[in-house]
Formats: structure tokens, sequence, C-alpha cells
């Protein structure tokens, strides 16, 4: 269909295809972000997404080129899912900047915050030992054989086991929010590789 053609449906279309961001001055009230810094973001934003939207694919494909030495096709997924504020298979640039202020200048509890999510894949309000798993996996799949020290296949089922029993406090199977909270805010190894998970972003 040529998007050029004049009609309602074409409009609706030319919408979802061309998405234009909120105001900057709105943006800037949103994040830790400066006018100057938001517009250098928009215009590599816009580089790599002319569209104003990134889908999955596009976003793995950029991801991928970071991390050459792993595969890191998983990650990407649980990323851009975290990313995905209103899940409809997009991210916008509002969306984007919105996550990275927080990855980037937020309070801890703010980055612990966005952490959490990122750990609750099926966005229920907790985390399962399943997915803590599934995210380390992914981790240490996207950072390579090629790790120093190199890592033993059964190294991620370690570090999980470590992590969801200072976690789960209550040993009930499951990581709520407040758990994952107080239990990373005292437990200096946790903070210290939430730190790593920064550079990971």
């Amino acid at each position: 269909m040529n998007i050029m053609q004049y009609s309602s449906e074409s409009d609706l279309e030319l919408s979802t295809v061309r998405h234009q961001p909120e105001g900057l001055d709105q943006l800037q009230a949103q994040t830790k972000f400066t006018k100057k810094e938001l517009q250098s973001l928009y215009r590599g934003f816009k580089n790599e997404c002319p569209s104003g939207l990134v889908d999955e694919e596009t976003f793995k494909l950029i991801y991928s080129q970071f991390f050459p030495q792993g595969d890191a096709s998983m990650y990407a997924h649980f990323l851009f899912n975290a990313f995905d504020i209103d899940r409809n298979g997009a991210i916008r640039f509002e969306d984007f900047v919105i996550g990275l202020s927080v990855l980037l200048r937020g309070t801890v509890h703010e980055k612990l915050n966005w952490a959490f999510n990122l750990y609750d894949i099926n966005k229920d309000g907790y985390i399962t030992k399943e997915e803590m798993l599934a995210i380390m996996k992914s981790i240490y799949d996207m950072m390579g054989r090629y790790t120093y020290p190199i890592l033993r296949d059964d190294a991620p089922i370690e570090h999980v086991e470590r992590f969801f029993q200072k976690m789960d406090r209550n040993q009930d199977g499951v990581v709520t929010i407040d758990e994952f909270l107080e239990t990373c805010q005292k437990d200096e190894t946790i903070m210290s590789s939430m730190q790593l998970f920064e550079n990971v972003i």
C-alpha cells in the first residue's frame, strides 16, 4: 500500500510508521537529561531507527554488535521487554530515554526497581528462581566463552542459587519487590554485580 495515499487508513499507518516523540520539554521533565543530551540521543536514535520505533529484531541486531564474542539475542529479548513499557512490541524514543535515564542517572532505588522489572519476565510482580536463571544464563551467553576467568557451564546456576537464597527471605519460593530491594541494598556482592549489570546495558 502506498503510504502517501490519503485516507483515514493511511493516516493511521503513517502514525504507526513514523512515530514522533513527545516534546523535549516534557521528556526533560521526566528524565535526568539536559535538552542538549536529549537532542543528541534523539539524533542517534533516528539514525538507527528512522521510523522512530525499534522492534525487537532491530534491537537484537544493534545489541549483537556490542557483544560479538557471545550470543546477545536472549538478553536483548529480556532487555527489550523491560524497555517496552506499554508491551506493544516496539520501543518508542520516550520509552528508551526514560529507561536510559534511570539506568545511567537514577538513584540506587530507581535502578533496583528497573532491575526487578527486568528479572520479572512475566510481569506478575514476583521473581521466580526460573526467571532469575533465564536472565543469568542470557548474560553469561552474551559475555561469551572468552570471559576471564573462564566460566563453567554451571556457573549461572550457582550464582542464582546463592542470590535467590539471600533474597527469598520468607522462603516462599518467590522474591517480591520488597525482598529484592532490601537484600540488594544490604548486600555488597549483589550491589557490585548490579554495577556490572550497568556495564551490560
